[in-house]
């Protein structure tokens, strides 16, 4: 049973990417707070798996982010089961490398589709809600890769760097209704994408995990790898309402790799 005493008590969240990984982790800090989760992504079959550990507090729902009626529909379910959201985390993305002059349109696209159009069109599925009710809090995962830049991800940056423009822009517009709008730029972290880009580096170059791994922490001035909890707990940082003036901002967690 929920306690109403917590923080996030009554409140529908949902998580985009949320059957893995980060997702997973920020799932469950939301419900650990009271709040009741709907989970999204393209594999049913996990998200049920995560759904299955919460079955009064996390509800799955499959959906294909790039795709306009896609959202419409999961985030038609998600209201039905749960009511209406006040709690969006744009966590699902997507990282492709390769050196500028072999990116060609179609991987530009899908790391624009993705990252950015995807944010969009969940975005655009929630607000609504939040408007009507003057109650919402809109978190977007981007990465230092929308701060800064990296070699060889020139397309994935150019669509995190949209993320973060349209994060500031949006605050703007809604800096008046009740809603923030803020986005988490993590480092390098324990995720899917990390071990997705080790592998990569491991095929071309042929050298170790253990080498390579060490590579992607020596960026973070700590020399570590960014954990899934850190950015859960930035997560609920924003949610809480004394967090309402954080608003507009980009938020790194890197360990001193992006100072601003």
């Amino acid at each position: 049973m929920t306690n109403l005493t917590q923080p996030l008590a009554h409140q529908h969240a949902l998580v985009t990417g949320g059957g893995r990984g980060i997702g997973v982790e920020i799932t469950q800090q939301l419900i650990n707070q009271g709040a009741k989760v709907t989970i999204l992504g393209r594999d049913q079959k996990s998200l049920e798996q995560i759904a299955k550990l919460h079955p009064k507090f996390c509800f799955a729902v499959s959906a294909d982010i790039t795709d306009e009626q896609s959202v419409k529909n999961a985030f038609t379910l998600s209201k039905k089961n749960f009511g209406p959201i006040q709690i969006l985390v744009n966590n699902a993305g997507q990282a492709e490398s390769a050196p500028f002059m072999k990116t060609d349109v179609s991987m530009m696209r899908r790391m624009l589709e993705v990252n950015l159009i995807g944010t969009m069109l969940c975005i655009q599925a929630a607000l609504p809600d939040m408007i009507e009710h003057k109650l919402g809090r809109i978190i977007n995962i981007a990465s230092t890769a929308g701060i800064t830049g990296y070699a060889y991800v020139s397309a994935y940056c150019a669509a995190k760097h949209a993320v973060v423009g349209m994060t500031r822009a949006l605050a703007l517009e809604l800096a008046q209704k009740g809603i923030t709008v803020n986005a988490i730029c993590p480092g390098f972290t324990e995720s899917d994408i990390l071990k997705n880009s080790i592998a990569n580096v491991m095929q071309k170059t042929g050298r170790s995990e253990e080498a390579i791994r060490k590579d992607f922490a020596a960026n973070n001035p700590q020399g570590r790898i960014i954990q899934p909890i850190e950015i859960a707990n930035t997560v609920l940082w924003l949610c809480a309402k004394e967090s309402s003036s954080i608003h507009g901002q980009t938020i790194p967690i890197s360990g001193g790799e992006i100072l601003q």
